[in-house]
């Protein structure tokens, strides 16, 4: 881990560090027991060489990876783990004058591990065991594992078990999962500046990086910077240089990455209408009162679904829709408006994994009917990390879908034509769950900041 902390942030991730890794242990040992097999190796991922080049691109550690340990700029480690036995990590460090090899960690987490180096595979082969005929491999298919003898590579039964227990994050994994939305929340008040300063896109993205202190590879996904109506694509991806010549808005996506865990943060400006405005500070509160109703118990389907039944409220209030909330609801009108899901698991990946398992054994919880692009389907439980991000957008594609079906007499066409130049809004926290409510780690991280 690159990334400077606090004395006292510091002090707090080496006293939970052990436990976090105690409970992944445990939670280990009982998959592979369960799946057939004695040991596990995992693997950090390797650079990938760009087509026709000896390029690579920016590396990224695996998240099987790096729930072991924050180090993400060691392409080629491994860690390996027995039961009974402190877990192994054989740190890649070759002898290479062209590239700075990765260092030998020296951070609050090192003595907790057996370390060893190895200069290439066949070195990192050499500190395992003999006999890995019962070992479980999880990485990337390397050659080379033809003849180390593994049992399995990338079993599907016992990867589905340690991601479905992933889910729930331990004290550690929430220290970590915190600091990443401070730095989230330093990003985005900088970016906010530099909109209202007149930027463009790309000058809004170098603010948002300066203040987090990452360069753009270390970040947890490329930011989503939106000027006007480049707010209505979902997952925007331009970053114009120049500013446009009329400024209406911005949708700003962005979050930062801490010790291997991610931030998710979003949130929209008026640059100088008020209407707009009003349509931002009304969606805020009804994500504020949503988030209210996150807790342990509740089905994430039913946040879903109530979120829709909200934003009939709001499209109502606003004059985008000329009926009633039960009328909006049966003719799906608010998906033209609201068309993604409301929210996903968060950790060590943006859209973390498991997010529709029903147990580490069964099949999927399916999506309600009609709410295709949900990518959260289970019972919430304490320890779980969720976005809520609740959006209304103008986005041409489906606005004309609805004009051409019976939807079109519902819908307000010339206050959406008033309000499409400002693209669209979404408002996005993560959140922590606890059995009666939930911590709201990106208000906190913007509150903090003053």
């Amino acid at each position: 881990m690159s990334e400077p902390v606090s004395s006292l942030l510091h002090t707090q991730l080496a006293s939970t560090f052990g436990a976090h890794l105690g409970t992944l242990c445990e939670r280990t040992a009982r998959a592979l027991q369960t799946s057939g097999f004695t040991s596990l190796l995992v693997h950090a991922g390797s650079l990938l060489e760009i087509f026709q080049d000896d390029r690579t691109y920016p590396f990224e550690a695996h998240a099987p990876f790096k729930v072991w340990v924050p180090l993400q700029d060691a392409p080629d480690s491994f860690v390996w783990f027995e039961p009974g036995t402190r877990p192994r990590l054989i740190v890649h460090q070759p002898q290479d004058y062209w590239y700075q090899s990765a260092q030998t960690p020296q951070d609050y987490w090192v003595s907790h591990f057996d370390l060893r180096s190895a200069p290439d595979r066949a070195a990192a082969r050499a500190l395992l065991p003999h006999d890995l005929s019962r070992t479980a491999y999880i990485g990337d298919a390397l050659p080379e594992l033809a003849s180390w003898g593994v049992g399995a590579v990338n079993p599907a039964a016992l990867m589905r078990r340690l991601d479905y227990v992933r889910a729930v994050k331990t004290p550690y994994e929430l220290l970590c999962l915190r600091e990443a939305n401070r730095l989230g929340a330093l990003g985005h008040l900088a970016a906010a500046r530099a909109f209202r300063a007149g930027g463009s896109e790309f000058e809004i993205e170098l603010a948002f990086l300066k203040a987090c202190g990452l360069r753009e590879q270390e970040l947890p996904y490329n930011p989503i910077i939106a000027l006007n109506s480049g707010g209505a694509v979902l997952h925007y991806q331009v970053l114009q240089k120049r500013p446009p010549p009329e400024r209406y808005s911005l949708l700003i996506d962005a979050g930062a990455e801490f010790a291997g865990y991610a931030s998710d943060i979003t949130r929209s400006y008026s640059a100088e209408d008020a209407d707009f405005a009003a349509l931002i500070a009304r969606l805020d509160r009804m994500q504020q009162a949503l988030c209210a109703r996150v807790r342990a118990g509740v089905d994430w389907r039913d946040i879903h679904l109530l979120a829709h039944r909200l934003t009939a409220e709001v499209l109502r209030e606003a004059d985008l829709i000329l009926c009633g909330v039960e009328e909006a609801l049966e003719r799906e009108v608010t998906s033209v408006f609201l068309p993604h899901g409301i929210g996903h698991l968060l950790g060590l990946e943006v859209h973390d994994v498991g997010g529709f398992w029903r147990s580490p054994e069964e099949g999927d919880i399916p999506r309600p009917a009609g709410h295709p692009y949900l990518r959260l389907t289970r019972t919430l439980e304490a320890g779980f990390v969720v976005t809520m991000e609740p959006g209304i957008y103008f986005i041409d594609q489906l606005l004309e879908t609805a004009r051409a079906d019976q939807r079109a007499a519902l819908i307000n066409w010339s206050r959406v034509a008033q309000l499409g130049r400002f693209g669209g809004i979404r408002i996005e926290d993560d959140l922590a769950v606890q059995r009666g409510g939930c911590e709201n780690l990106t208000r906190d991280a913007f509150a903090a900041l003053g």
